[in-house]
């Protein structure tokens, strides 16, 4: 059975893979919301600089390398240099800004990013883009690991934001924190979605965007929209749903994780991620240290690599589309009974 069949809320166009210059095109053309927020950042604090890894167009750091080019530095296709570059500039009074994909800011440096950035705390803040499936380009450029990675660095913060709307104020939070800071970034339209409207951010605090009785969904990231379309789903079986939007992965906002799944009783958690020590893990942990008695269940990648292809079809091949979630939620309660 095909794709589009077995799943009538996808159309034939969203699931070819056979465009990839046109979707580059397109993309082209989306909000530049992160290199918008770095610019207004810039034009604040002298002392933040940006380093990019060959890549200013896709991590929408051109504008800057053209406003402050005494600040700007294109270490080449050389991220592990980069990042110890921005650990030196750190030291001398700099906040550095790191630009690559998601894949390559994490997996191709740790070793600098633990021993030159988290370990000595140094304050610099990376971005990376692509994050999960976001890229018909396949393995190689998935990061589907990289929140593990991250996670694991004592003194590391970490935020994902739901969409554009939520960039600036993240970007205006990583500056105010001190220390080491991930920024996971996808380039997307704006939404259409009064939920996510509000912009707000703050590490170490999650945001309720709704409220019900039935199941909890915590997401993060693009996980979020598609979190409101299962809610939608669901709502439309009288099944009211919680989505929590976590975009402070770490520092977890545990509090309201465990004060929704012990209301709901059943928790669902969706990440553009393996399920495996990404936000899934971080809320099951927070769960059982502290010995909440809610049924959990994690939407993800399920300890398996992807493949290329377009978003659409990988979410729905992999089990992390909104009918996913919905059916995820269906069997939970079943099993209850």
């Amino acid at each position: 059975m095909s794709a589009v069949a077995k799943n009538p809320a996808h159309t034939a166009d969203d699931l070819k893979v056979d465009d990839f210059i046109a979707r580059g095109t397109a993309a082209a053309e989306m909000p530049r919301a992160y290199g918008d927020a770095l610019l207004v950042a810039a034009a604040r604090r002298p002392e933040i600089a940006c380093l990019c890894a060959d890549l200013t167009a896709s991590t929408e750091t051109d504008r800057f390398r053209d406003a402050y080019p005494e600040r700007f530095v294109h270490t080449g296709i050389a991220e592990a240099n980069m990042i110890g570059m921005a650990a030196g500039m750190a030291r001398s009074g700099y906040v550095p800004f790191t630009h690559t994909f998601s894949v390559f800011a994490t997996r191709r440096s740790y070793d600098q990013i633990a021993m030159q950035v988290a370990y000595p705390r140094t304050n610099v803040k990376m971005a990376g883009f692509l994050p999960g499936l976001t890229t018909l380009l396949g393995v190689s450029h998935q990061a589907i690991d990289d929140v593990a990675l991250m996670r694991a660095l004592p003194n590391m913060a970490i935020a994902e934001p739901a969409g554009p709307e939520q960039i600036a104020a993240i970007v205006e939070a990583a500056c105010d924190r001190p220390g080491p800071v991930y920024l996971r970034m996808r380039r997307a339209a704006w939404s259409s979605r009064s939920e996510l409207r509000d912009g707000s951010f703050e590490f170490g605090k999650g945001t309720l965007l709704r409220e019900g009785d039935a199941v909890v969904i915590f997401a993060a990231g693009l996980m979020v929209e598609i979190a409101l379309e299962a809610a939608d789903l669901l709502a439309a079986e009288g099944l009211r749903a919680s989505v929590v939007n976590l975009a402070s992965i770490k520092p977890l906002d545990t509090a309201l994780v465990i004060e929704q799944a012990r209301r709901c009783g059943l928790a669902v958690t969706a990440e553009n991620h393996s399920v495996i020590g990404g936000l899934g893990s971080a809320v099951a942990e927070c769960l059982a240290d502290a010995g909440v008695p809610a049924r959990l269940a994690r939407i993800g990648l399920q300890d398996t690599f992807a493949e290329g292809g377009t978003l659409p079809f990988l979410l729905n091949k992999y089990g992390m589309d909104a009918q996913a979630i919905a059916a995820t939620v269906r069997r939970l309660r079943a099993e209850r009974r």
